[in-house]
């Protein structure tokens, strides 16, 4: 008896943006760390160590992260007007 398989689906990750909550794939958004030395960084290939956030691409979503405290709670820092800037910087 010969069986057949069902093609496998792979798994792809997800995670939540910080600011709209909404679930994407990781790939998707754009991952913001906090060093172990405190510093804010931006970070492209999602694999820095840190605590790290989500940010889907929104232009509104980047704008409350910069201006608002929803990332610094969720990054547990305080965010300085260089992280500030930094942010500016890596916008999509």
């Amino acid at each position: 008896m010969n069986k057949q398989h069902s093609p496998r689906h792979k798994h792809v990750p997800q995670r939540t943006c910080v600011i709209c909550g909404e679930k994407r794939e990781k790939r998707g958004l754009t991952r913001v760390v906090r060093s172990a030395e405190g510093e804010l960084q931006v970070d492209p290939t999602g694999k820095m160590e840190g605590r790290g956030a989500y940010l889907c691409e929104k232009g509104t979503c980047w704008e409350r992260a910069i201006n608002s405290a929803a990332l610094s709670r969720a990054l547990r820092m305080t965010l300085t007007d260089e992280d500030r800037k930094r942010l500016q910087q890596a916008r999509p």
